[in-house]
């Protein structure tokens, strides 16, 4: 196969394991899926995650001690606004610009990667962890910080739901949880109890804060009739960019969490392969379903456009969806705009045969999304 080069190089930083934020027995779980194959290097790891893990399951008692009931009363009255798309597509901008909106909330960081106790929590302990987390994220160098918005999906791995986020811990394996991308062959069962953990989780969140939540996970793009069910009258924003510039950035992103987050040393075997398999697993789903979505609450952009016009693009987004007020978002794009300017994203160098088999592989997305096959 061939390669690519990225022509940005930063300094690296340190960061916890995500999966230090599961409760005790998601974090056995996970082990236990992939025979505690961990690296040798990654041994003190899990000695510290089982420890932290155990604490994180007391806190969870605590938190439902307190709040159990008054959580179990709180109702999501106002349907979520979906973000979809591919993973490096344009979600996380399009997420941090919808948030903007003061009548919109979403799932934070803290929330994400603490959700088993973060009502009892994060006033607390997002001041005394302030320095965990690095300044920028590693593959795009886009901030971060405990108040920014983040995938729902990342709180579905560490309250112990079946994600394919979990093979990120062990990624010399044959990913576990595939299935779970778009819940074929997954029993009635087994998605009822993944639909319970993302409600539980995010009426969490709208005790909190009663505000309409904005949800991105990439995950969700192949999940449409499981979030119809959930939210009837939910509504989706979906978001394309160039392929061309979507596989390098995606295998560039899994490099980086296998790197940072895994419990193995990582070999990157099958690593594109399984970019590819999954990109069009993902949209084979996704054509299939996008019908399913009554007319006026799926909207498609393209990230190229956004990026040229992001005013332009969110007041385009908000008449097709009947968001209303936007002019009132204006000021507050403007300034988020104005203190990212300069911003650069990642450059590769794609070599003429990766780019042919991209162009082989997902020629029939990359015209459909308007783009030129090469």
């Amino acid at each position: 196969m061939g390669s690519f080069s990225s022509m940005k190089k930063r300094g690296r930083e340190w960061a916890p394991r995500i999966w230090l934020g599961s409760n005790f027995p998601a974090w056995f779980r996970l082990l236990a899926d992939n025979r505690f194959d961990i690296s040798p290097s990654c041994w003190y790891i899990a000695v510290v995650g089982t420890c932290v893990c155990a604490c994180q399951s007391v806190l969870r008692l605590f938190e439902a001690a307190f709040f159990r009931h008054r959580i179990a009363r709180t109702r999501i009255t106002q349907p979520p606004l979906f973000i979809l798309g591919h993973w490096r597509s344009g979600t996380t901008l399009l997420h941090e610009l919808l948030i903007l909106d003061p009548r919109h909330a979403c799932p934070t960081t803290y929330q994400c990667l603490e959700p088993n106790h973060f009502v009892l929590t994060e006033r607390v302990l997002t001041k005394l962890l302030a320095w965990v987390l690095p300044g920028r994220r590693p593959m795009d160098n886009m901030a971060t910080g405990w108040d920014r918005p983040q995938e729902d999906e990342f709180a579905l791995c560490m309250l112990g739901a079946h994600s394919p986020y979990r093979a990120i811990a062990f990624p010399n394996h044959t990913p576990i949880d595939q299935d779970y991308l778009d819940f074929k062959n997954i029993s009635p069962a087994d998605r009822r109890r993944w639909k319970r953990t993302l409600y539980t989780f995010l009426q969490r969140i709208t005790y909190k804060n009663s505000r309409r939540l904005v949800l991105k996970s990439p995950t969700h793009t192949a999940r449409i009739p499981t979030l119809l069910e959930m939210f009837p009258d939910a509504q989706f924003i979906h978001i394309v960019r160039d392929p061309y510039v979507i596989f390098p950035s995606t295998v560039n992103l899994w490099k980086s969490f296998y790197q940072k987050h895994g419990l193995q040393t990582p070999t990157f075997a099958g690593l594109e392969e399984n970019v590819f398999a999954t990109f069009l697993r993902m949209y084979d789903r996704f054509d299939q379903d996008c019908t399913l979505v009554p007319a006026g609450r799926l909207h498609q952009i393209k990230y190229e456009e956004l990026v040229k016009d992001p005013i332009g693009q969110l007041r385009d987004v908000y008449d097709r969806l009947h968001l209303s007020e936007f002019e009132n978002v204006v000021p507050r794009l403007q300034e988020y705009l104005d203190r990212n300017k300069g911003y650069e994203t990642n450059k590769y160098d794609l070599a003429p045969e990766l780019r042919a088999e991209i162009g082989r592989r997902w020629g029939e997305q990359i015209r459909r999304f308007g783009y030129a096959v090469e």
